[in-house]
């Protein structure tokens, strides 16, 4: 498998338009075209993950970065910045779609080299990116990854998370009261259950925590299905000690002729225990690093009002309109729990517009809401919306997620 990633390196004019640089990590670059950036850009990306795309590998920064800086300070350097294609064989196994109007790259479940290997996060349908009307709709909101951090925190103007949360696109964490299956019941070193990862290890006494790495005990059996406009993703997993059993499908597609992506679900019981959990998607909208703000319209399926438990005077509820007024800057953080919807899955509707690029994004489901909440800080808006099921053993429970990709006029300003 390899997977191309776009980043910036400063190159002197004198080098040729076609050049394989090979790091000493072991990948090997690829100019491709030129054009004009900042040269901050470039170390930007280098301290973010310069050589394979996964958080979770290893590698000698101040190493590689060295063997970059000789080349970004040659002789003649003018200053002219190349867009590079990296490609990472063996690193984090991908698989592109397309329908013509949108191209969506995800990310596969692999428990080696997948990009995603946290015990947070649903590891199937991880959206790497997606390509509509010239701008990439999710890309990524962190600069980089510590483990010393709990969940995020601010490093100047960069933004640095836990490995838990190193995620892009929609992706999705299953819940059951704030923590996972079979949690309450399980004795330190006992197993507990976390759908779309696996069985995992309960290592002590502490109380659960979405943001703390578990040792993973078994991932089940993945089986992945890829075509042209979609990939269909299948875990089996069984936990006796626990009880608790599943056949979990996800199906993320492109509609044939419409800018509109569908996320499909099946979740069936096959333990013996009732599972009983929410859902929620994690949407991390993130246009070109454009700081949420006046620029972005957001609005609801239905009048809300809101409890906002961090950012207070950062948003406004108004009607079925979230107002940003003001551009959020490094160090902001909004927290917000979103009421006032109802029973029906038509509450179930959300959109993001930035009225500056033209650019939006409706989000509809066919079941209704538990709850929703907004989460943002500068470099992305993210709005929750959550799932609740019950099901009995040998039941199944499904429910379908659509994104529609559209464009809306321009700001004159």
């Amino acid at each position: 498998m390899s997977i191309s990633r776009n980043y910036l390196i400063v190159l002197p004019d004198d080098f040729p338009s076609s050049l394989t640089v090979t790091m000493l990590c072991g990948c090997t670059w690829t100019v491709n075209r030129w054009a004009s950036a900042l040269y901050r850009a470039m170390k930007r990306a280098a301290n973010s993950s310069l050589c394979a795309t996964s958080p979770y590998n290893v590698w000698d920064r101040e190493r590689d970065w060295n063997s970059v800086s000789k080349i970004a300070t040659s002789p003649g350097l003018l200053g002219f910045v190349a867009i590079m294609g990296m490609s990472c064989a063996g690193q984090s196994p991908s698989a592109t779609i397309g329908n013509g109007q949108v191209t969506a790259m995800l990310y596969l479940p692999d428990a080696q080299t997948g990009y995603y290997r946290g015990t947070r996060f649903d590891w199937s349908g991880m959206v790497g990116s997606l390509e509509y009307a010239g701008h990439n709709y999710y890309g990524k909101w962190f600069d980089r990854v510590d483990t010393k951090v709990f969940d995020f925190t601010f490093d100047g103007e960069d933004v640095v998370t836990n490995p838990c949360n190193s995620v892009t696109g929609v992706p999705e964490e299953f819940v059951s009261n704030h923590l996972a299956l079979g949690w309450d019941e399980a004795k330190a070193g006992g197993t507990f259950v976390k759908i779309g990862i696996g069985v995992l290890r309960k290592p002590d006494d502490l109380p659960y925590s979405s943001f703390r790495q578990y040792e993973i005990v078994d991932g089940g059996k993945w089986t992945v299905e890829r075509k042209s406009d979609s990939v269909e993703f299948t875990q089996e997993l069984a936990d006796p000690s626990s009880g608790y059993g599943y056949v979990y499908r996800k199906r993320v597609s492109l509609r044939p002729g419409k800018p509109q992506m569908v996320l499909e679900h099946t979740l069936k019981n096959t333990g013996k225990r009732a599972i009983k959990t929410s859902v929620y998607d994690h949407n991390f909208v993130d246009w070109d690093q454009q700081a949420p703000g006046p620029d972005w319209n957001i609005r609801l399926g239905f009048a809300a009002h809101g409890e906002i438990a961090k950012g207070n005077g950062l948003i406004e509820f108004r009607g079925n309109q979230v107002v940003v007024p003001r551009p959020l800057r490094s160090g902001d953080v909004v927290m917000a729990y979103i009421n006032g919807f109802g029973n029906s899955s038509a509450d179930y509707d959300f959109r993001v517009e930035n009225r500056k690029l033209g650019l939006g994004v409706r989000a509809t489901a066919d079941r209704p809401l538990a709850a929703a909440a907004m989460w943002s800080i500068r470099s992305v808006a993210s709005l929750e919306p959550f799932i609740d099921m019950t099901i009995g053993p040998g039941d199944e429970f499904s429910w379908t997620i659509r994104y529609d990709y559209y464009t809306v006029a321009k700001s004159s300003h």
